[in-house]
């Protein structure tokens, strides 16, 4: 069986204000607080009386340990948060489910937080049923994508995986045709046949689709450009792509 990292379950949040605003949003469901055993003063008091207000548990840890566990060096400001992400859950876990979802979205290399961010939020508005979003080679679902999001992340459908690679070759292991958003295939996204099950790449803001993932692509779809300009921002092609998936009716 495969083990599940709190990673996969939890959206970890660090800094005193936004572990302040997680308490204090009674839609969100709080796992657990820790805080550096050297947090004195107001500010740590605060947290403190938030937390016992809602219930939460309290941990006290290194300040090693704090950045270890926020991922962040600079930020983190001696205190973290563990959000429960009700929707959040492995790849593996969505493939072996009863229904799997119709429409997938693979962020490949995606490593600017505002872009991850938007993605989520939009992604989630149009209702598509996963956005797999890798632990490596992604950027860290933290506060700054919360907050591109909105705070839609900690509602998003996120699948969970190592590598994009990894998720392209599960997912067309399970059925999945994997389509590849790229400028220059002839074919675009408003004239392509999408199949009752697919998964389409979103590739870095740099180098596109990774080779790991190519692969695993059977076709490429593009958006039409007009007026010289030769490409969107990743996250603006997330929505063009998402939206087009709902004037289809999926």
């Amino acid at each position: 069986m495969e083990q599940v990292s709190p990673k996969d379950r939890f959206v970890t949040v660090y800094g005193r204000k936004p572990v302040l605003e997680a308490l204090a949003d009674d839609q969100l469901a709080v796992d657990k607080v820790i805080l550096a055993d050297n947090a004195r003063g107001a500010a740590a008091h605060e947290i403190l009386d938030a937390a016992r207000r809602r219930g939460v548990q309290v941990q006290r840890a290194t300040p090693h340990r704090v950045k270890v566990l926020a991922g962040n060096g600079r930020h983190d400001q001696g205190v973290l948060a563990d959000v429960v992400a009700p929707k959040m859950r492995t790849l593996d876990a969505a493939l072996s489910g009863r229904k799997l979802p119709s429409s997938v979205l693979v962020l490949d290399g995606i490593t600017t937080p505002a872009n991850v961010g938007m993605i989520l939020r939009t992604a989630t508005a149009a209702g598509i049923g996963g956005i797999v979003v890798p632990r490596r080679g992604v950027a860290s679902i933290d506060p700054l994508v919360v907050k591109a999001s909105a705070g839609v992340a900690f509602h998003a459908p996120m699948l969970r995986c190592a590598t994009a690679g990894e998720a392209a070759h599960d997912l067309r292991s399970a059925g999945y045709t994997v389509i590849g958003m790229d400028g220059t295939s002839r074919t675009t996204l408003f004239e392509a046949k999408v199949p009752g099950r697919v998964a389409f790449v979103l590739g870095g803001e740099t180098d596109g689709v990774s080779p790991e993932v190519r692969e695993h692509v059977t076709s490429w779809v593009s958006i039409p450009m007009a007026g010289g300009v030769e490409s969107l921002n990743v996250a603006s092609a997330a929505a063009v792509l998402c939206f087009e998936l709902v004037r289809r009716g999926r």
